[in-house]
């Protein structure tokens, strides 16, 4: 499996088993191919419905967008098979 069927077979993973919980806005954030496993390691993001924040802008009312939810989907290369989907909760960004 190359790359390219790897993250399309993520994707369409994740828009099938979430299709009940309205996700928009599904896209590849990261992946990873793990030789010793022979797993592919896909982050996928995607926007809920209820992921809605509002925050003041500089200037202006406040804004309204969409937060982000991940899922790191592992897939075995050989044959395609989906092995897990976890939750990928993403770092704080180090202050220096």
């Amino acid at each position: 499996m190359d790359v390219k069927h790897a993250v399309k077979t993520a994707k369409d993973y994740v828009s099938q088993v979430m299709s009940d919980e309205g996700i928009i806005n599904v896209g590849l954030e990261e992946v990873r191919y793990d030789d010793e496993a022979d797993k592919w390691y896909v982050t996928i993001g995607f926007s809920r419905p209820w992921d809605r924040t509002s925050a003041w802008g500089i200037v202006g009312p406040p804004t309204e967008r969409l937060d982000r939810s991940y899922k790191v989907v592992s897939i075995r290369d050989a044959d395609g098979q989906i092995l897990s989907l976890k939750d990928r909760i993403l770092e704080a960004p180090s202050t220096l």
